[in-house]
C-alpha cells in the first residue's frame, strides 16, 4: 500500500486550494492578455542553505507527485471562488478543465543539493505551471528541512537507531509528512501510526510516564507492561529513581529485557553508570534507549556513551533549528507565443538584496574528483559537456501530465545514503561551514 492507494493525505476535496489567491489572479489576467497558453519552464531552487549547513537534502517528490494528480477544482472548490469572487466565469470555466498536461524533471528524492540546484523544473504552459507555486513550495520547504535535519542526526548517531517521535510537538498532519521525510533522511522508525499506515514506515512505542504512575509501584507497572508486551519491550526507567528502576525491571523482565529508555538528567553520566549496572545484573545484551529533546548536537555528545538508540522529536520536525529550506519557484524561460514551436526565451529576474535569479532552462550535474568524490555541482543551460553526460541529476518524473517515476519510499532513503557518501567528509561535519561544494555555473 502507498500514498496513492489512500487518496489525499489530507481531508480536503483536492489539493487545488492549497495555493495562493494571486497564483488565480494572474491566470485571470493572463488568459484575458492572450498569454495564459505560452509554453514556460519554471524551477525550483534555493539562493543559499541555512547557516552552518553543508548540503541539503530533497524530500517530499514522492508527496509533490501525489499533489499534483490530485490538483483538481471540483463543484465544491469553484463554488468556493465563485462565492469569493476571486476569479470570473471564464477563469472558472478553465479552472474547471484543469489538469496538468506538461512535464516536471527533478533530482530524486533522498538526493542532495546546493545553492542554485534546479531541484524541480516544471514546463507546460504559464496557465497550468503557475497554479502548482505554491503547493509545491509547501511540501519541498517543509519536507527537506525535516530530511536534512534528520540527515544531519543520522551521520551524528554513527549507524546507531533513531526513532522519530515528534508527533506532539507540530501539527498533526505536519507530523505524517515530518515522519516520511525523517525516514528519508536516516532514521529507522517513527512513533506516529499514521505515518506507518500511509507510507509503510517501520512504528515503535512501549510506555510513558502516565503508565508507572498510574500504578502503585513501578514494579507493577513493570510486571504489567512485561506479561503484556513480552520481557523483549523496552521499559521506562527514569520515573523515580533511575538506579532502583533498572534494578527492578531486571528482576521483573529477567537478562532477556529488550531495552530501558532513559528520558532525563546528564544522559552521558546516566547511561554509562546504567550499562554498568545491566552487566553487573547479567542483562548485557539489554539495549539503552534515551530521549530528552535530542538534536544533532546532543546526539554526538553522546558518541561515546553506551547509547544503542536515539529517539528524538521537538528538534527533528522543526528542522533543528531552520523549518524551511527557503525554496522558490521562479520563471526561468517561456516562448513568445502560444504556437508549440515557438523557442523558448530566457527569463531572470533581476533584483537589488540577493534575490536575482538566473535564467534559462537548466540541467545539472555533480563532477566526481579522480577518487569519484563530488568536487562541485554544476549547472548549465547549454550543451551537457560530454563529460559530465553519466553525472547528470535530473530525472524524469512527469510526461505529458502522467507520473511515471513513482518509487517505494525505501528508494529514497537507499538514495539519500548514497548521495551523502559521494560527499566530501567534511559534510557531515556540525562545525559552521560554507557549502560543501561550490555551485558552477556553465
Amino acid at each position: 500500500m502507498n500514498a496513492a492507494d489512500l487518496g489525499l493525505p489530507v481531508d480536503v476535496p483536492s489539493t487545488a486550494l492549497f495555493t495562493d489567491q494571486y497564483e488565480l489572479t494572474m491566470l485571470q489576467a493572463a488568459l484575458r492578455a492572450g498569454t495564459a497558453d505560452r509554453r514556460s519552464v519554471f524551477e525550483v531552487f534555493t539562493r543559499r542553505l541555512p547557516e552552518g549547513r553543508r548540503y541539503g537534502v530533497l524530500a517530499g517528490v514522492g508527496r509533490v507527485l501525489d499533489a499534483v494528480e490530485n490538483f483538481r477544482f471540483d463543484p465544491a472548490v469553484l463554488g468556493f471562488l465563485r462565492e469569493r469572487g476571486i476569479v470570473d466565469e471564464p477563469t472558472l470555466e478553465w479552472l474547471a478543465r484543469y489538469r496538468f498536461s506538461g512535464d516536471i524533471w527533478g533530482y530524486p528524492e533522498g538526493e542532495v543539493y546546493f545553492p542554485g540546484s534546479p531541484v524541480l523544473r516544471v514546463e507546460g504552459s504559464f496557465a497550468e505551471c503557475v497554479l502548482l507555486e505554491t503547493v509545491i513550495l509547501s511540501i519541498l520547504n517543509h519536507d527537506s528541512a525535516i530530511a536534512a535535519a534528520a540527515s544531519r542526526m543520522s551521520a551524528a548517531a554513527g549507524g546507531r537507531r533513531l526513532i522519530e517521535m515528534g508527533a506532539r510537538r507540530t501539527h498533526e498532519l505536519a507530523a505524517v509528512a515530518a515522519s516520511r521525510a525523517a525516514y528519508v533522511g536516516g532514521f529507522e522508525a517513527t512513533s506516529d501510526l499514521a505515518a506507518g499506515f500511509r507510507y509503510g514506515i517501520p512504528t515503535v512505542g512501549t510506555s510513558a510516564h502516565a503508565f508507572t504512575l498510574l500504578h502503585d509501584s513501578e514494579r507493577d507497572a513493570f510486571r504489567a507492561q512485561v506479561e503484556t508486551l513480552g520481557r523483549g519491550t523496552t521499559l521506562l526507567v527514569d520515573t523515580y529513581d533511575v538506579t532502583e528502576a533498572v534494578r527492578t525491571a531486571v528482576e521483573v523482565a529477567g537478562p532477556e529485557l529488550g531495552a530501558v529508555r532513559i528520558d532525563s538528567g546528564d544522559l552521558l553520566l546516566v547511561a554509562h553508570r546504567v550499562r554498568a549496572q545491566l552487566d553487573e545484573l547479567g542483562a548485557r545484551d539489554t539495549r539503552i534507549v534515551v530521549t530528552s529533546d535530542l538534536d544533532e548536537y546532543a546526539i554526538a555528545s553522546l558518541a561515546a556513551a553506551p547509547v544503542d538508540a536515539y529517539g528524538v522529536g521537538t528538534q527533528l520536525v522543526t528542522g533543528s533549528g531552520h523549518p524551511t529550506c527557503s525554496m522558490v519557484y521562479k520563471l526561468v524561460a517561456r516562448a513568445a507565443s502560444a504556437d508549440l514551436k515557438a523557442p523558448l526565451v530566457p527569463v531572470a529576474k533581476k533584483s537589488l538584496g540577493g534575490k536575482a535569479s538566473v535564467g534559462g532552462r537548466k540541467w545539472a550535474a555533480r563532477r566526481p574528483d579522480a577518487h569519484g568524490i563530488a568536487e562541485a555541482e554544476v549547472v548549465g543551460t547549454g550543451p551537457v559537456p560530454p563529460e559530465l553526460s553519466e553525472h547528470q541529476l535530473l530525472v524524469e518524473l512527469v510526461k505529458g501530465g502522467d507520473v511515471v517515476a513513482r518509487e517505494p519510499l525505501e528508494a529514497a532513503r537507499s538514495r539519500h545514503i548514497a548521495a551523502r557518501g559521494g560527499l566530501p567528509m567534511s559534510a557531515i561535519q556540525l562545525s559552521r561551514g560554507e557549502p560543501v561544494l561550490p555551485t558552477e555555473y556553465m
